[in-house]
């Protein structure tokens, strides 16, 4: 006997987190044409690089507004969990687009390297990245919070880039800000390598995490905890045994499997109550799970089952 639970991915939520990735396309448009033109003003390489970063982030905010809006489908035939993988391949879109970026900002830092070009109107040219770097900053704090509190990698992953390039764009102002202490001009470029490298850093980070959830990778042990103190819980007020607790995640849908243990004596009709019964209890308690039941009864054990 199996059963599954939960709010239905796409009925609520879902489709209304589509405002927080607007919200990234707009800051990435507004970034990118303030750290252009920072870029223009100086003629720093290392304030290019970050305008580059910019490119990258608005090609990652379309890529996961695209996810999320597939995502928040409802089930169909060919989807009986949703579309929420969605989000992974979101991420993964975004790792290669961060590998390309950084792969351009070293080279053209490599060239600047060889052959140093002198800055101009830096003054000007810092203060308008900076204010760049403020308009990510806030962005940035949204998304990561929106994303942990949805359960969204595509948005957990698009704020995580953005602060990156935050501290990108910090980075920069102080390697420009050095060349003007210092009057060495290779310490721009050098800046524009170390901005690829931590690029690169972030990349991995996100393939990592979209690679874990093709793979099907269990829940967080924070989010497992919780089943097991919902299942514990109505197993105790319930006079029966929960065993075989397996899961994964699916973007932000959790799928739960495990074997309730119930007296031998009991009918069909009422092993069938109990599982309705957990449905209802796991529905109220636990946002976007679904959890799939098997019924065996005392004495004998089943072998586990999974999703």
């Amino acid at each position: 006997m199996t059963s599954r639970s939960g709010s239905q991915p796409g009925r609520s939520g879902p489709a209304d987190l589509t405002r927080f990735a607007w919200l990234s396309v707009a800051a990435a448009l507004t970034t990118l044409a303030l750290k252009a033109t920072a870029a223009w003003l100086t003629g720093s390489v290392g304030l290019l690089s970050d305008a580059a970063e910019s490119v990258v982030n608005l090609v990652a905010a379309l890529v996961a507004l695209l996810a999320l809006r597939i995502a928040a489908r409802p089930p169909d035939a060919g989807h009986n969990f949703g579309h929420g993988k969605a989000e992974y391949l979101s991420a993964s879109v975004e790792a290669v687009m961060i590998f390309v970026a950084a792969v351009a900002i070293m080279l053209t830092a490599v060239l600047r390297l060889l052959q140093p070009e002198p800055l101009e109107n830096v003054g000007a040219g810092l203060l308008v990245s900076a204010v760049a770097g403020v308009v990510n900053g806030a962005v940035a704090l949204t998304l990561t919070r929106a994303g942990r509190r949805n359960r969204s990698l595509a948005l957990t992953a698009d704020g995580k880039h953005l602060m990156t390039d935050v501290w990108t764009s910090v980075g920069v102002i102080v390697g420009v800000g050095l060349v003007v202490l210092t009057g060495n001009l290779r310490v721009d470029p050098v800046v524009a390598l170390l901005v690829g490298a931590n690029i690169v850093v972030s990349g991995l980070g996100l393939l990592k995490q979209a690679i874990a959830g093709l793979m099907d990778k269990a829940i967080p042990d924070a989010a497992r905890a919780d089943v097991e103190r919902v299942l514990d819980d109505f197993a105790r007020r319930r006079g029966i045994s929960v065993h075989a607790l397996t899961t994964r995640a699916m973007g932000r849908i959790h799928l739960v499997s495990v074997h309730l243990v119930v007296p031998a004596e009991w009918t069909v009709e009422r092993s069938h109550a109990l599982t309705l019964d957990l449905e209802s209890e796991v529905s109220t308690r636990l946002q976007d799970t679904y959890i799939q039941t098997h019924v065996e009864p005392s004495g004998q054990h089943c072998p586990e089952r999974t999703l």
